[in-house]
């Protein structure tokens, strides 16, 4: 399971027109690639089919968020609280984005592909807002992934959650096709 996790760096308290786009935009996204979507502390309550039939509501982007409900008719959208010790097992090795991996926790993006291809899970972790990922996430993290593979390239938030899935997923494919 590939699950790419939106991080809220913004407001926790309260709802943002920043929030509604990020998350429009990155259900497309997931849905295309076959990914499942995460939204982690964001000031959400309610099952995820709730959220994203409400959430659906409010943009034009993705169908109507057609693909954020067909995400979470699936369950394939998840609602997280903020991880004071962790994040839930069941998304597997955590991995934080970023353009500065930390050396001894970087992964490549064909070692992922390579790992997910096995049957190995990963959620990782896009920071929204200006800042970023916190430090701590880096910490929890298992790996560090810049989708530049080594190039440290700057993204605007919602182009590296297109690019991420993107990348992936081609590379899982181009595996699959030279095993053969």
């Amino acid at each position: 399971m590939l699950t790419l996790a939106l991080y809220n760096s913004y407001d926790p308290k309260r709802l943002h027109e920043a929030h509604l786009r990020a998350i429009a935009r990155a259900a497309p996204v997931a849905y295309a690639f076959g990914f499942h979507l995460a939204l982690i502390g964001f000031p959400l309550s309610g099952k995820p089919l709730d959220v994203a039939e409400e959430t659906a509501k409010n943009t034009t982007i993705g169908e109507g968020g057609r693909y954020l409900v067909e995400l979470a008719r699936n369950n394939r959208f998840h609602l997280l609280e903020f991880p004071k010790k962790g994040f839930p097992p069941q998304f597997g090795r955590i991995i934080a984005t970023t353009r500065k991996p930390g050396a001894s926790k970087s992964i490549d993006s064909l070692e992922l592909a390579r790992r997910a291809l096995r049957g190995e899970s990963f959620m990782l972790v896009v920071g929204l807002g200006r800042h970023g990922l916190p430090k701590e996430i880096f910490k929890m993290a298992d790996y560090h992934l810049d989708i530049t593979d080594g190039r440290g390239v700057s993204f605007e938030t919602c182009t590296a959650i297109g690019a991420i899935p993107t990348k992936i997923k081609t590379l899982m494919e181009a595996l699959k096709w030279t095993k053969k």
